[in-house]
């Protein structure tokens, strides 16, 4: 059974009634209580993500805010981990796909063009995607030289202009970037992102689970004219499982989303359970994780989002499901994404008056869940 943060708040939020709204009302879409999953009802393949040089495996999504460069508002940006060979950690493509489902090719990182030295190990695009409002795109590199765990680097972000061009990488406390989330808050005078990224090479991985995984804080300055500066980089979790994994490269904390008073959720993947850093924009120092909610839907969480009404969706790599968690560890809401079942999912995207749009790793398609 999974738990919540504490036994009275999982004892309490059990005996609530779920309230019974119909379809039309905006309060079930402000309600916890009321599964936002509910709303949606029919999938269908909304792209694919296979670019001409045959890349496959889409791990990133993240969905174009202000239109700069070749980027244009409402455009969803996808990111490859593997190459045509289907060997893991050595995709190098991220995929434009436009409101209408047409899908054209945005970047394609040249191994030769990136240093050893600015990136440990080369290029495999991952989960960690973002683009922010300035334009500039981020994205993080895991690689593997032929596909296995033996020959992994420790990667970087990559720093891409709105064209698609890499403009810089950034190492700092970055081991095995895996998911990150953002907070892009623009001013009139400066632009200040804040980065959550996940690691899951930290440490010295093996096959064998240890708690060496870290969460990372990065302020960047930033602006539509200069490349992302980055202000600090702070370790703020650690203990978090990660392991490398002769079947899928290297497993850990994946999913980020950032909740109410500050709380970022971590999905902890091996433990197959959502945890919580409290006080996660102005921690100094890290924390182990704190459990929000673990076992019975959730197995393998990935990839996260917060849903309108501020509850938790994940994606289960251990069997194509989708699970919704109440920020008391409650879970509310289970829908299967992929019957193909488990290895199929790996992150999704929650766009306003869209539904849910979410990578299938066994079609290499974007898919859309929706009313």
């Amino acid at each position: 059974m999974h738990r919540s943060i504490t036994r009275i708040t999982k004892l309490i939020a059990a005996s609530l009634p779920m309230l019974a709204l119909s379809l039309g009302q905006v309060a079930k879409a402000e309600s916890p209580e009321y599964p936002f999953v509910s709303e949606f009802n029919k999938i269908s393949t909304f792209a694919s993500t296979v670019p001409t040089n045959g890349d496959v495996n889409p791990y990133g999504i993240a969905r174009v805010t202000h239109s700069e460069g070749s980027l244009h508002e409402g455009d969803i940006l996808v990111s490859n981990f593997n190459n045509s060979a289907n060997l893991q950690g050595t995709g190098t493509t991220i995929v434009k796909i436009t409101p209408n489902g047409t899908q054209s090719l945005f970047a394609q990182i040249n191994r030769s063009t990136v240093s050893p030295q600015s990136c440990p190990g080369g290029i495999g695009l991952t989960t960690a995607l973002t683009v922010l409002r300035s334009g500039w795109v981020i994205v993080g590199s895991l690689p593997s030289v032929d596909g296995t765990a033996a020959t992994v680097g420790t990667g970087c972000l990559l720093v891409l202009d709105s064209n698609g061009h890499v403009v810089e990488t950034i190492t700092a406390n970055i081991k095995g970037p895996w998911d990150l989330t953002t907070v892009d808050a623009k001013s009139d005078d400066d632009n200040k992102v804040t980065l959550f990224v996940s690691n899951v090479l930290s440490g010295t991985p093996t096959i064998q689970p240890t708690p060496q995984g870290t969460v990372v804080r990065l302020n960047l300055k930033v602006s539509e004219h200069e490349k992302p500066y980055v202000e600090s980089s702070t370790i703020i979790g650690t203990g978090f499982a990660e392991k490398l994994d002769p079947a899928n490269l290297v497993v850990g904390p994946t999913g980020l989303a950032l909740g109410e008073h500050e709380i970022l959720y971590v999905a902890d993947t091996i433990n197959s359970r959502i945890t919580a850093i409290p006080d996660a924009i102005d921690r100094k120092s890290p924390t182990n994780p704190v459990e929000v909610s673990s076992g019975d839907k959730l197995n393998m969480p990935l990839g996260m989002q917060l849903a309108p009404n501020g509850n938790i969706l994940t994606v289960n790599a251990g069997d194509g499901n989708l699970v919704e968690t109440r920020p008391d560890g409650r879970q509310v809401g289970t829908i299967q994404l992929s019957p193909m079942g488990a290895g199929t999912l790996f992150n999704l995207l929650v766009v306003q008056d869209k539904g849910i749009y979410f990578v299938n790793d066994g079609t290499n398609t974007l898919n859309l869940f929706s009313r």
